[in-house]
């Protein structure tokens, strides 16, 4: 596989930066999954609240990342915005329209523009295709007949993202992973869109291979000017790859800003404890070291999630208000314009080492108490 890869123009010739021109939005978009039990079994007992009011905007051209932990709600987030999902709360606005509710025939035009890269590269595609009829399909769904015709351009894609056109008659398992999740990015810009929903695209690679996919990804977003929803759980690949960052937690947006400011400077509580879980190799004289917070218990269940805050239950700033009111979503004192925090009471905008580490599981305190002690 080859990085030295060759890509199409389209508008945009410098790296794209926030222009302020809003191409997607969404507000208050929830997606509670039904519980059916008792008897009769068809009767509805309860929902698992998997996106439970996500606010958001994707401008022209930007590539936005979006993370969290397992079961933060961000793939059923990307599924709901290319609309694979049905919401069942809230708004989103693509380009001006409405397209909450909007039918197929009305989602007609726009599913050209909103494409996908999935997860796992050895499912999304069919085994049965070859890798042509794999890329040509959504020209055929959509009727496009690009110049040339349609083989031709799929070769210029599989050039594009660093295969070799002759594996046009090739099959899905002829090829390794990084090679199939290539051949997801062709797919997705076989239609020129203006947004791709990249749902973890390198999770299930190597990770020696997951620098080729992301750069590749990189390449696109800022020579063709697509404009990008990175999911992804990995924070050094969404700082590489995105300029504005979303912080996920049970369903819910807590804090959202430029890539510098919510690195160097988060405020949420939770945004803190996800960057110091960052992995790092202390250099000595390389600064000084960054806070270590190791949260107690687990995420709480999102069918019955914990009232006002939904992060009140782990966080060590929780005070009697944030139990009765959710925070909202705003700019906060002390952050930089666009970064925007949903918490009461925010840290203060450092990430380094305290005298002692926030450490709120007993069993962990006692571990480290121990550990301490056998040095001395």
């Amino acid at each position: 596989m080859s990085d030295n890869v060759t890509l199409p123009k389209q508008g945009h010739s410098d790296t794209p930066a926030t222009t302020g021109e809003e191409l997607l939005t969404v507000e208050g978009m929830a997606m509670h999954f039904p519980i059916y039990g008792g008897f009769p079994f068809k009767r509805k007992v309860g929902a698992v609240k998997a996106v439970d009011g996500v606010d958001l905007t994707v401008y022209k051209g930007e590539a936005l990342g979006l993370v969290g932990e397992s079961g933060c709600g961000k793939s059923t987030t990307g599924r709901l915005i290319t609309r694979l999902l049905e919401p069942t709360g809230g708004k989103i606005t693509y380009a001006g329209q409405d397209i909450t509710h909007a039918k197929r025939q009305e989602l007609a035009p726009i599913r050209s523009e909103i494409q996908m890269i999935f997860q796992d590269p050895y499912s999304s595609l069919n085994p049965r295709q070859t890798v042509g009829t794999i890329i040509k399909s959504p020209m055929e769904v959509n009727g496009i007949n690009p110049p040339g015709g349609r083989e031709q351009k799929v070769r210029e894609l599989l050039e594009t993202v660093g295969l070799s056109p002759e594996h046009y008659n090739r099959f899905p398992h002829e090829f390794s992973g990084g090679q199939r999740q290539r051949i997801g990015v062709a797919r997705a810009l076989a239609l020129e869109p203006k947004l791709i929903i990249a749902d973890e695209p390198v999770s299930a690679l190597d990770v020696s291979i997951q620098a080729q996919v992301v750069n590749l990804l990189k390449k696109v977003q800022e020579e063709m000017g697509i404009a990008f929803l990175f999911i992804a759980h990995d924070l050094a690949v969404v700082r590489h790859f995105s300029q504005r960052v979303a912080v996920m937690y049970l369903g819910k947006v807590v804090e959202v800003g430029d890539r510098e400011s919510i690195y160097t400077r988060p405020r949420h509580p939770y945004t803190h404890a996800l960057l110091s879980a960052v992995p790092e190799v202390e250099i000595e004289g390389d600064g000084p070291p960054r806070e270590r917070i190791r949260l107690a218990g687990d995420v709480p269940s999102p069918i019955n999630p914990p009232s006002g805050c939904h992060f009140r239950t782990r966080c060590w700033k929780a005070q009697d208000k944030c139990a009765t009111d959710d925070p909202p979503l705003v700019q906060i004192s002390g952050n930089t314009e666009g970064h925007l925090t949903a918490c009461h009471f925010p840290e203060d905008p450092i990430v380094e080492a305290h005298g002692k580490d926030v450490i709120l599981d007993p069993a962990l305190a006692a571990l480290e108490d121990a550990h301490e002690s056998d040095e001395d």
